[in-house]
């Protein structure tokens, strides 16, 4: 899963429940684990280092900010995915009856920058992104 062309990015974050981090993110998305204590535990995010740090006074849901007319999560993080692997990512979410905070849909449809988009939390309640683009040169087009 590693990509060692763009330096891995590394994120650490709170969770109230190590059980319940362990099965979603190691479970569901599919995020191979590397170190782990009885505090914390690594992920392999597409390459990415995740670190799921038990500290349930830190957790909390995100407050939303609206883009597009929906409420976003304004803390969240995610991956940008090839339209093969989101695609295959929403059925599996789907199929496991994940609850979205916003479906998946296609932003900025026939735009510069169009891309498929998805917001779903973890069981600590941390907000996820997870997008694809037509284009993927247009990651930052105006």
């Amino acid at each position: 899963m590693t990509d060692t062309s763009i330096p891995p990015f590394h994120l650490a974050f709170p969770v109230n429940d190590l059980a319940a981090a362990r099965a979603f993110y190691g479970g569901l998305l599919g995020c191979p684990e590397g170190r782990s204590s009885e505090a914390w535990i690594d992920f392999d995010l597409y390459g990415h280092q995740i670190v799921a740090h038990l500290a349930p006074a830190e957790t909390a849901i995100a407050a939303t900010g609206a883009v597009d007319g929906k409420n976003v999560p304004v803390r969240h993080f995610g991956v940008v995915l090839s339209m093969a692997q989101w695609q295959a990512l929403a059925e599996r979410l789907k199929a496991a009856q994940v609850k979205f905070v916003i479906e998946p849909y296609i932003r900025f449809k026939g735009e510069p920058g169009e891309q498929a988009t998805m917001f779903f939390c973890d069981p600590s309640g941390n907000a996820l992104e997870f997008k694809a683009f037509k284009d993927l040169k247009q990651l930052f087009a105006k």
